[in-house]
């Protein structure tokens, strides 16, 4: 699949916004400690993968109930579903001039009823972008990050019409957002989240 830009200006995928503050304090200290033990940019994309992957638990998982999206909400009280991570692995990302796109999949519920939009990065290293999957790993879920192959949580079936959307985007889609902010709790959201993009 080709991935496509929304916008041409590479710098959009370097800016800060509400949802994506890498200029706010805790993304910043964040971000220096990860960058202190990393020799380069890919290392340090990696570490910055892993820290959201595995140190901020997807709150489903978790069974945490309180609903983040700002990237500093997300690594400072240290949960969000998959759309809130990746905007927290995009200001990691771009706090070291790292671009970082946000993308989405569309996938079925894990009990067949429906389907929801799922959260990923493109990151752009080697002059290319690479799709990364920091939902957090569990049973059945083994998303690594990878420039060679994709190592995604999940590849979507078109017999189930699922399907990878192939737009990147600099900021968060608005159905996404809207649905995160309108959300008073977790469970509400579930029932709100997007079904297609």
């Amino acid at each position: 699949m080709e991935l496509i830009q929304n916008t041409a200006d590479l710098s959009a995928y370097l800016a800060a916004d509400e949802v994506i503050d890498h200029h706010h304090p805790v993304v910043r200290e964040t971000a220096g400690r990860l960058a202190a033990g990393a020799v380069d940019s890919y290392a340090y994309a990696r570490a910055a993968y892993e820290f959201v992957r595995d140190a901020v638990p997807h709150s489903q998982d978790s069974g945490d109930p309180r609903v983040t999206w700002r990237a500093s909400d997300v690594l400072e009280r240290r949960t969000g579903i998959c759309y809130a991570k990746a905007h927290a692995l995009a200001a990691l990302l771009r706090a070291e001039d790292i671009p970082t796109a946000l993308c989405y999949q569309r996938l079925a519920h894990d009990d067949g009823a429906g389907h929801a939009v799922h959260g990923l990065v493109a990151v752009r290293l080697d002059g290319a972008w690479h799709r990364q999957d920091p939902r957090g790993n569990k049973p059945g879920v083994d998303a690594r990050f990878s420039l060679d192959s994709e190592r995604l949580a999940w590849i979507p079936d078109p017999q189930s019409n699922e399907m990878d959307y192939p737009v990147l985007y600099a900021e968060p889609h608005p159905a996404v957002l809207g649905a995160l902010q309108a959300a008073p709790d977790r469970p509400a959201l579930w029932k709100t989240l997007p079904t297609a993009l």
